[in-house]
């Protein structure tokens, strides 16, 4: 019997053993003598976060990793790479770019068992693989990128205790969030701050908006064919999603300011309602970084807190998130190079940088205790939860659309313009192209 449980125990914990994220280490292979270049965006504080990713692996290989942040990445990784000269690997801070290297021969395809990978092991891992996928030189579709630290912009922020007083309960619907807007209303109160301004890029906020009702109301392919405007933009369901933006932007009892200030507010002005007492407003929807422009005495988590941006319960579409992200392409590759990718798939190397700041990701492998703070840990939750992620639209369109008329068109829309109308407006632009 005695002997029955040693065997047992050594099955048991050679299962263990062989689980990687259980096992919490890296042992790489033997790489000393050589060395992986990167170049990427990433700079001060993330910098010093990716360097303390690649030291665990210096130390596990004794590989060395030379890595080079610059704001002015976009530009010098086209140089580099049209010159011939490129690093082994490059962090791309959106796949446009990826995709535009790809197609001129610029990258190296990762293959299929790291896309097998990426399918298993990441949340809404199709996802992932769609986004990492490009055009070669040939006009094949190729996998090449795999993404490293990305960001969630379907969040709702609200005060916690403005929701206790008035006795709201977390909606988990978009039906529901809709009847607490109405009941918000009802109860005397305004459920929603909302502005666009921003400078020269005044109307990006709207985007967003449309971008996560785009998702919560078509399919993923819909979604995508909007982008590369194989969906025309006044189509009738891009219609409908501007529509339904409208419903909550240009209704003044909806809005503080009422709709008047919708497209004069700047965003980063736009969530101090929340915390006036009265409150003038009790939900403001933003991406991840909005606690930056919160009152300095604001403590997240506490003061102030989030929620997901709910999808219908009707559509049956999952609980898609909208977001951005960097990922990784080698555009010079190695055995060194290859390694370093593969580390990139074990819990640790994305667990070195949850604990600092900064970092989100959808590897379904990690500890989620091992995030900095309890916000941070929330918003790995809406990865892990995802059953689609998708990149911001606009920043995936031409920049003329993108960061021109659909922005421009946004704050059109607020003024008073029908959703036809601004729609119609983006196609004509996107048609001028040449």
């Amino acid at each position: 019997m005695n002997a029955m449980k040693v065997t047992l125990l050594a099955v048991v914990s050679t299962t263990l053993m062989c689980l990687p994220a259980l096992a919490g280490k890296y042992k790489g292979p033997n790489l000393n003598g050589q060395t992986v270049s990167i170049s990427g965006p990433w700079l001060t504080g993330d910098e010093e976060s990716f360097e303390a990713v690649t030291a665990y692996f210096e130390k596990s290989t004794g590989a060395k990793i030379e890595y080079a942040g610059s704001d002015s990445f976009e530009q010098q990784i086209v140089i580099d790479i049209k010159a011939g000269s490129p690093p082994n690997i490059a962090a791309f801070p959106q796949p446009g770019l990826a995709a535009n290297m790809a197609a001129i021969g610029g990258l190296v395809p990762l293959g299929s068992k790291t896309e097998n990978w990426v399918k298993r092991n990441y949340a809404a891992g199709q996802s992932w693989v769609d986004l990492g996928t490009y055009k070669n030189k040939g006009g094949k579709d190729q996998f090449y990128g795999f993404f490293f630290n990305v960001n969630v912009k379907s969040l709702v922020w609200y005060v916690p205790e403005n929701f206790e007083s008035a006795g709201y309960s977390l909606p988990k619907t978009m039906e529901e969030l809709i009847a607490l807007s109405n009941q918000i209303v009802k109860d005397g109160g305004t459920p929603w701050c909302i502005g666009l301004g921003s400078g020269d890029a005044t109307g990006w906020p709207a985007t967003d908006w449309v971008e996560d009702l785009m998702l919560r109301t078509q399919s993923p392919s819909v979604y995508d064919g909007w982008v590369t405007n194989e969906v025309k933009f006044n189509d009738p369901r891009v219609v409908s999603a501007i529509e339904t933006f409208g419903q909550f932007a240009k209704n003044s009892k909806f809005v503080d300011g009422g709709m008047a200030a919708v497209g004069s507010t700047d965003f980063r002005d736009s969530p101090k309602g929340l915390f006036t007492v009265p409150p003038r407003c009790y939900m403001h929807r933003q991406a991840s970084f909005i606690p930056a422009f919160f009152p300095k005495s604001v403590k997240v988590g506490v003061d102030a807190d989030f929620f997901y941006f709910p999808s219908y319960s009707t559509k049956k579409l999952g609980n898609p998130v909208l977001g951005g992200g960097t990922l990784l392409a080698i555009t010079k590759d190695s055995s060194a190079t290859r390694a370093f990718m593969e580390y990139l798939q074990h819990p640790k190397s994305h667990e070195i940088w949850m604990a600092r700041a900064g970092f989100l990701t959808p590897h379904k492998g990690v500890d989620l205790s091992k995030y900095s703070s309890g916000i941070l840990r929330k918003q790995g939750e809406i990865l892990q939860n995802a059953t689609t992620f998708r990149f911001d639209g606009s920043d995936l369109m031409p920049g003329s659309i993108g960061a021109g008329s659909f922005w421009s068109q946004m704050v059109y829309f607020v003024s008073g313009a029908s959703a036809k109308k601004v729609a119609d407006n983006v196609q004509s632009s996107w048609d001028s192209i040449k």
